[in-house]
């Protein structure tokens, strides 16, 4: 039987996880046991229990699974068990999901499951490239060196994702601020001033439009947003369709800077995962085989799945990468300088790193650019409300005399 609980441990972190026993009273004396005081508990049932722990784990962030990764790695070097450890990491854990998620796995390893099958259950957190590392390590007996380098690799995908985020932070603040002050001069300055051409008989063209411009935004414009949100949540729903997310991905490639973007950002997932992989000795078609599932783009992963069949066949790597959009043709004659000197982990760094560049440069040129026509835009549509305006003043002083 699973019992759901509720409890605080002897540093006074509130833990939310499940337990397996006989009975509710075997559940106490094992809860009790583990030193923790119980709150509350209730039977859950098999098919309740898997829904919450995937719920929990989904709310494990990159920052959270970086964090877990390289203090692990601290601890095995020093010589701690890993279910030791993450015991240890369990009673400093940020968050309740995280904690669940430490003691569950502690409890798979305790109970005599393998390490890698322990970390296998949440495969929505831990992806197949983490998983098939653990694998290594344990085979090996180097898992404190796996889990130095997946640390190492999801400290380089954070900073990847903090920089998506942040170059594309500033531009959405000035979009605000740009839809705000128009939606403020069409619904508080432009029928403020309306009421000066009351009594006209007869109104210029450019008056008129103006505000009837202004009339559609306050009779619309609620029907508006909801239209715009319902799009966003079509595009959300629609994205857990994989036909349509296919399209989705091979839209955005299309698009004049999107698409470069996208390819500079899964270009560097690939190259990275590829010198992790290789660096800890996996064989390169296992080594593409896993790096090609760390790529977003389901249009551009496609196509490396092909180029990794091809290899598999005994086809040239520099030859079946050309194929693909993620290299340019001086990434492939370092592919081919590294294929004839035997050392390709240092030519996948190579192309990491300069695709890293390169993606900053791309951000910082986005957003010097995005921003002057923001602001010029705003300018324009409020500066011509200023000038429709006055010439609205004067074309009525004039007939007034």
């Amino acid at each position: 039987m699973h019992f759901q609980y509720s409890a605080y441990d002897s540093h006074g972190t509130k833990l939310e996880s499940e337990i397996e026993a006989e009975n509710e009273a075997l559940a106490k004396a094992k809860l009790k046991s583990k030193g923790l005081v119980l709150v509350s508990i209730s039977e859950l049932k098999k098919a309740a229990s898997n829904q919450s722990l995937l719920k929990n784990s989904k709310k494990i962030s990159l920052q959270s699974l970086e964090f877990i990764t390289s203090e692990l790695a601290i601890l095995l070097k020093s010589g701690v068990r890993l279910d030791k450890g993450l015991d240890i990491l369990k009673k400093g854990a940020s968050t309740p999901a995280t904690a669940n998620l430490l003691d569950k796995i502690s409890g798979n390893i305790k109970s005599g499951k393998s390490i890698s099958d322990s970390f296998a259950e949440f495969d929505d957190v831990f992806d197949a490239l983490y998983i098939n590392m653990i694998k290594l390590g344990e085979a090996s007996g180097e898992l404190e060196l796996v889990f130095s380098r997946l640390s190492s690799d999801l400290k380089f995908r954070r900073n990847l994702q903090s920089k998506i985020i942040q170059s594309m932070t500033y531009p959405s603040v000035i979009l605000f601020v740009c839809i705000g002050c128009i939606l403020f001069v069409f619904n508080y300055i432009v029928p403020q001033m309306s009421s000066i051409f009351d009594r006209a008989e007869e109104l210029p063209i450019y008056t008129r439009l103006l505000l009837s411009t202004s009339d559609w935004f306050i009779d619309y414009q609620w029907y508006l947003a909801a239209s715009i949100a319902l799009f966003f949540v079509a595009i959300i729903q629609g994205m857990k369709n994989d036909k349509f997310k296919r399209r989705l991905n091979a839209f955005g490639l299309k698009l004049p800077l999107v698409g470069k973007a996208i390819i500079l950002v899964e270009r560097i997932r690939f190259n990275s995962s590829m010198a992790m992989m290789l660096t800890s000795g996996v064989s390169l078609v296992e080594a593409l085989k896993l790096s090609s599932s760390n790529i977003k783009n389901i249009e551009i992963q496609s196509v490396v799945k092909i180029a990794s069949n091809k290899i598999k066949q005994g086809g040239i790597l520099s030859d079946a990468l050309k194929a693909t959009p993620l290299f340019t043709e001086f990434n492939i004659s370092l592919i081919e300088v590294g294929e004839e000197s035997g050392e390709l982990v240092p030519v996948f760094d190579e192309i990491a790193d300069r695709s890293r560049q390169d993606f900053e440069s791309w951000t910082d040129t986005l957003t010097s650019m995005i921003e002057p026509i923001l602001i010029l835009v705003m300018g324009a549509i409020v500066g011509s409300v200023v000038v429709v305006m006055l010439l609205s003043i004067v074309s009525t002083n004039d007939v007034g005399l």
